[in-house]
């Protein structure tokens, strides 16, 4: 069926259905339709790609048959519909002290939210400080500690390249092909190590640690590096323990791509990889695209990689997406072994659906591995027009000599 008749189709019955019938019929037809239905029905029925997603899920649950029907308008109004003004007020308010960049997902403000409470409420507006946090969530605000104000030097081109890389990211998504934000975790010292955070233990008796936190040199150090997956909100960590190359990152994507890629995208034939700009991931590593090339050429897939402009790691999604929350479920608690903190990463959930899956690479990758000039012409990459140093796509199919 054309999309303009499954348009018609879906605009001749929509109108005389009621709303939980219309999110399970939207539903349903993007399970029909398979890969990239649930885009393709958002747009063609100007349902949000949310409630069609959620239609979905329920129809692969099993929804049950259900007489009850919400009446038209039923329920409690929003906030700022009781009261008119008060987000226009809230915003009056941080805007002098917003910090934003393109990426609409994330914006900053430097007020908590209890002063922002009693501002409003100063000027006749009921609103306490939960409220001004949920409000300031749903248009993309999110608060900034101190210690984060300072990024360095701004490229002039760093608002042209998170447009860029918006745009590559939403094509990639809509086409339902993989999107992944990588990068390397802080390393961790293993052993009995005092690790920052609480957690509740039985009154006075607190699990003891090492005084000096001087790392044990048959223990180590622990190396997380981190493959999130965009689309379906999971993750990938490789916890290797000798040193972070990027032979040791593109290890982990591959990984990623054997364990759970391949079965989640099996019609895939191209992937997006958004990385910061330095580090093993960097840029300018050749090792970076040489290994790319390795694995694209094992996958069949051309790998393209958009790159965060200098001094925006920050917002790279994997740090608050995944990372954050690995932070807080291993609070206060001693990363004793590799196995230690392979569990306690895979055992990371959020109530938004996260799952992780983590294992300990144990293969050794030496550092100070050169690529050659022979070995790096070879290599099979194209330059994107804007900024190809940032944004580059490898082949799948080897370069042939001339």
């Amino acid at each position: 069926m054309t999309d303009e008749a499954l348009k018609d189709c879906l605009g001749a019955v929509l109108p005389h259905l009621d709303e939980r019938q219309r999110r399970l019929c939207a539903g349903a037809v993007a399970e029909m339709v398979g890969r990239g239905g649930r885009t393709k029905v958002a747009k063609l029925t100007g349902m949000s790609r949310s409630t069609v997603i959620k239609g979905a899920n329920e129809i692969v649950a099993g929804a049950e048959v259900s007489d009850w029907v919400r009446e038209e308008g039923a329920g409690d109004k929003p906030a700022i519909e009781k009261q008119p003004g008060l987000w226009e007020a809230i915003e009056e308010l941080v805007s002098p002290t917003t910090r934003g960049h393109p990426m609409s997902a994330l914006r900053w403000t430097l007020k908590s939210t209890y002063e922002l409470s009693r501002e409003v409420k100063a000027q006749g507006f009921v609103a306490s400080a939960e409220l001004v946090r949920r409000l300031l969530a749903q248009n993309g605000y999110s608060l900034q500690a101190p210690s984060k104000q300072a990024e360095g030097s701004t490229n002039p081109d760093r608002d042209g390249q998170f447009h860029y890389l918006g745009g590559l990211v939403d094509a990639f998504l809509d086409s339902g092909d993989p999107v992944l934000s990588v990068d390397t975790k802080k390393k961790e010292l293993l052993g009995n190590k005092s690790n920052g955070g609480t957690e509740y233990q039985p009154k006075g008796e607190p699990v003891r640690t090492d005084v000096h936190d001087f790392p044990d040199p048959a223990l180590g150090k622990a190396i997380p590096y981190g493959v999130y997956d965009v689309a379906n909100n999971e993750g990938w960590v490789s916890v290797g323990d000798t040193a972070d190359t990027s032979e040791f990152a593109v290890a982990a994507i591959e990984k990623w791509w054997d364990t759970l890629g391949k079965h989640k995208f099996p019609n895939a034939t191209r992937l997006l990889i958004t990385a910061d700009c330095g580090g093993s991931n960097g840029y300018r590593v050749r090792a970076w695209k040489w290994h790319l090339a390795r694995l694209a050429e094992r996958t069949g897939l051309d790998i393209t990689v958009c790159h965060y402009p200098p001094g925006t790691s920050k917002w790279n999604k994997i740090e608050h997406r995944m990372f954050s929350f690995i932070t807080i479920n291993w609070r206060g608690r001693p990363l004793t072994n590799i196995r230690t903190v392979v569990e306690l990463i895979s055992a990371t959930t959020t109530q938004g659906g996260l799952t992780i899956q983590a294992a300990y690479d144990a293969h050794v990758y030496p550092k100070g591995v050169k690529i050659t000039d022979a070995q790096f012409n070879a290599i099979p990459i194209t330059k994107h027009d804007w900024h190809g140093d940032w944004n580059y796509t490898i082949s799948h199919t080897p370069q042939t000599s001339n």
